[in-house]
């Protein structure tokens, strides 16, 4: 499988969660299963459907994460400089409507949609290679929106 680039911060968060649904939350949740197990008749037993479908959220996010890390490709972005976009700048842009915005390339597990873009988005995609000063035509559903770089920085 191919590797998916992640910057250190993103996944060192990924390791946190993964020790604390392991280690903290898995553990209760199973202990809540038995007390609900222990009531009886499991067919009627409100408790125990819920902490079953709480342990089975647990299971899956921890599968998710396991499969993120494991295709994980680690970026120190605090080690990247210059002027081109690549995963890890930040990056302001002016849109054709001179209405501006910053944002960083980032993962898509560390991405909010806002001022932190996925680098496999359409807009991180249109970005990413690009220069200041370039442009680019990024195509969304609503039609396409045109881009110019201003500025690309690697610090926080």
């Amino acid at each position: 499988m191919e590797k998916k680039p992640i910057s250190r911060a993103g996944f060192d968060g990924l390791i946190k969660e993964l020790k604390d649904l392991k280690e903290v939350q898995r553990p209760e949740i199973l202990k809540t299963v038995q007390w609900a197990r222990s009531l009886g008749d499991l067919s009627e037993n409100a408790d125990y459907s819920a902490a079953k479908e709480k342990q089975r959220q647990i299971d899956n996010r921890i599968r998710f994460i396991e499969n993120i890390i494991e295709n994980a490709s680690v970026i120190d972005i605090d080690s990247l400089s210059g002027n081109r976009v690549v995963f890890g700048a930040r990056v302001l842009v002016e849109d054709e409507d001179g209405n501006k915005m910053q944002c960083r390339i980032l993962s898509d597990i560390e991405s909010d949609g806002k001022t932190v873009i996925s680098c496999t988005s359409p807009v991180g995609r249109a970005m990413i290679g690009k220069c200041v000063g370039d442009t680019c035509v990024v195509k969304l559903p609503s039609g396409e929106k045109e881009y110019e770089i201003l500025e690309v920085s690697f610090k926080n």
